[in-house]
């Protein structure tokens, strides 16, 4: 099982060569990989900002602790979960299943119904954690392909929420910066990259009922 390698391989990159930038062919395959990423109903209620332009990664550092990751890789991924519930994004959810998959919309009117309700019957904080959750999953997915691209990658909370959704105008877009991930090239001064991974062993891990 070739995913099994390509996990060893990864790690929590610390360190990126600021000289060394990864393809645009490449980039989009790691977009096409978070695209095809699973989510609750398949509604992808975020969006992905690929940040590429140096002066903004700069103004995105003083934000971040002035960790080095953020100017020095490649790319940086922030996920934003959306912070508002609208039937809209349903609609136009099911219409796209209707297109796509030639079902006619009034046979999706119960299953549209149905999301809307669970969306809707969600307090509020139920439904930013469930929000933010969805970005997750599609970050998971983010990870994999760097992994088997030979990308390295490094997911980060350590940010001001706040001044990312000031600096990139998210608040009046509905959106929320909930999880970033600089990608690029490790640097050989990145000495984390030797250390044996650190995870619990399988028996402590897993039970079977």
């Amino acid at each position: 099982m070739e995913l099994l390698e390509h996990l060893k391989w990864r790690y929590a990159t610390k360190t990126f060569d600021p000289n060394l930038k990864v393809s645009k062919e490449d980039m989009e395959k790691l977009k096409e990989a978070i695209q095809l990423s699973v989510s609750s109903y398949g509604l992808q209620l975020y969006k992905v900002l690929v940040i590429s332009s140096q002066g903004l990664k700069e103004e995105l550092k003083t934000a971040s602790w002035n960790q080095d990751q953020i100017t020095d890789a490649s790319h940086l991924f922030v996920f934003c979960n959306y912070t508002e519930r609208k039937d809209e994004d349903v609609d136009a959810y099911i219409q796209s299943i209707s297109q796509i998959q030639g079902t006619p919309v009034d046979k999706l009117e119960g299953y549209g119904n149905l999301i809307k309700r669970s969306l809707v019957e969600m307090d509020d904080a139920t439904w930013i954690s469930w929000s933010e959750k969805q970005t997750y999953l599609a970050m998971s997915t983010l990870l994999m392909a760097c992994a088997e691209l030979r990308i390295d990658a490094c997911p980060m909370e350590g940010y001001q929420v706040e001044k990312y959704n000031e600096i990139l105008g998210l608040a009046e877009q509905g959106l929320n910066a909930s999880v970033i991930v600089p990608v690029g090239y490790r640097s050989q001064e990145d000495h984390t990259q030797f250390r044996k991974k650190v995870r619990k062993p399988l028996h402590e891990l897993f039970e079977t009922l």
